[in-house]
């Protein structure tokens, strides 16, 4: 069986203008939950899809090796003038699966 973790997506900055195209603003926080639907509603599908590599080993116990602390990440949006940073968190609320869900 695999163990899979909840992940939290939280905004934590905007830097250039200080706003996000895609209308994220910091502090805001998505959930990427173990039941197969790991697209944030409401969701910038460019920072997702530069998030979701880093999100893959964490949900499945993994570290990143120059994190500090191997339960986050910090991660920035592909946006040149009005990047958004990321903490990515791995929730303990572990759950075991039969099989990793279909995406």
């Amino acid at each position: 069986m695999a163990k899979m973790y909840k992940i939290k997506i939280k905004i934590i900055e905007i830097r250039g203008s200080g706003k996000c195209p895609a209308g994220l603003k910091a502090g805001d926080t998505f959930d990427i939950d173990t039941n197969g639907q790991p697209v944030p509603i409401n969701f910038c599908g460019w920072a997702f899809v530069t998030l979701w590599p880093f999100i893959t080993p964490l949900r499945y116990g993994g570290t990143l090796p120059w994190e500090k602390n191997p339960d986050k990440a910090y991660i920035s949006c592909p946006d040149p003038d009005n990047t958004v940073i990321f903490e990515l968190s791995r929730e303990n609320d572990e759950k075991e699966h039969e099989e990793p869900p279909v995406f």
